[in-house]
């Protein structure tokens, strides 16, 4: 018997439909976004420390540079407005440079001292802008919004929805110091 003459070979089993994946919610998608993604934790968790090096402490999780902790004075003529470097502290919650001091924010949604009293139209547009409430002092390095406002809405809306997720933690940063010789700054308007 020929090739042609050969019954045709079975026809192979068909693939087993994919699945789509389970939808997120916007507090996973923002969980993803903040631990996997922006690493937020970097900077805004307070650290452990031990043979690994710092780790962020979850228990204090995104409640940004603990207020009991202050810095070293930094050397004179190291950090200066003509001059580019920057300093931080051993947890990276804290930053010097020529901008001056910046302490990473509270995240979490305290009322006083977090996020608690904001909405998401203002977090959006502090993201958007660089600016403390969308409005009020530029938020300072090493802060990345320039790349933060380029997420979507979407994506901005479900880090929002996750941060007002955490258990609010008290926790009053300080607020940025101007670099010496600074102008004074302009008082707040009412």
């Amino acid at each position: 018997m020929g090739a042609c003459s050969q019954p045709a070979p079975p026809a192979p089993a068909a693939a087993p439909a994919a699945q789509a994946a389970p939808a997120q919610t916007p507090v996973e998608r923002g969980k993803y976004l903040v631990s996997a993604v922006g690493g937020c934790d970097d900077c805004h968790s307070p650290k452990n420390f031990g043979p690994e090096g710092p780790v962020p402490d979850m228990s204090r999780r995104l409640s940004g540079h603990p207020s009991a902790d202050r810095l070293p004075k930094t050397p004179a003529g190291l950090i200066a407005p003509d001059k580019f470097g920057f300093l931080g502290s051993n947890d990276l919650t804290a930053w010097v440079g020529p901008w001056g001091t910046s302490y990473t924010a509270n995240l979490t949604p305290d009322k006083t001292t977090g996020l608690g009293s904001w909405n998401e139209a203002m977090f959006i547009k502090a993201l958007r802008t660089g600016k403390h409430q969308g409005e009020g002092r530029p938020i300072l390095p090493p802060m990345p919004w320039p790349v933060i406002k380029q997420m979507t809405e979407e994506d901005l809306k479900a880090v929002w929805a996750f941060l007002q997720s955490l258990p609010p933690i008290q926790n009053a940063v300080p607020d940025p110091v101007p670099p010496p010789g600074a102008p004074p700054a302009a008082p707040a308007k009412p």
